[in-house]
């Protein structure tokens, strides 16, 4: 793991962690120890979706994503105003995400971190597998992640470049 960390006048400043990653490959698991670690507040957009609309509301699922992102970026920045940690649990699944995330937090002068959850094939379908499970036994509230979804996936997420990513993390959880 490389980790770069920011330090003025011998004091680490606060600043916002991202989390990249596949759906399913351990991104929630990963922020929340990383939100204890680093006294963090974490804000997720599959929480929020998921207390607002407990049911899938189909269509228009992107449009309330985006907008929850939208509101999460302006609490991050102003969580962070206050000389607190955020963490941002969500994929970040392509370039354009990535560089929209690192483009909103730079004007603004906040510092980031980007971490990856780099995770194997045979261990993303494992994780999978269960997360279903869990869901259709009732044991979390976290989406059912069907096969539709599962190759509309595949087509649009972009590995990130190592020179994009300050922590890269291999998840090996089986």
């Amino acid at each position: 793991m490389m980790r770069r960390n920011f330090i003025l006048g011998g004091v680490e400043l606060n600043k916002i962690f991202l989390i990249c990653g596949k759906i399913c490959s351990g991104k929630t698991t990963y922020a929340k120890q990383l939100m204890v670690k680093n006294k963090a507040v974490l804000l997720s957009v599959d929480e929020i979706m998921l207390a607002l609309f407990s049911q899938p509301i189909g269509e228009t699922h992107d449009d309330m994503q985006e907008k929850t992102m939208d509101y999460l970026f302006k609490k991050a920045a102003e969580i962070n105003a206050t000389g607190i940690n955020v963490v941002l649990d969500w994929g970040f699944y392509n370039s354009y995400q990535r560089e929209y995330a690192k483009d909103y937090f730079s004007k603004r002068n906040i510092l980031t971190e980007w971490h990856y959850i780099c995770v194997n094939d045979d261990v993303w379908q494992n994780s999978l597998k269960t997360r279903n499970d869990k869901v259709k036994n009732g044991q979390t509230d976290s989406y059912f992640i069907g096969e539709k979804t599962i190759k509309q996936f595949r087509g649009f997420f972009e590995e990130p470049k190592p020179e994009e990513i300050d922590v890269w993390f291999i998840n090996d959880w089986t």
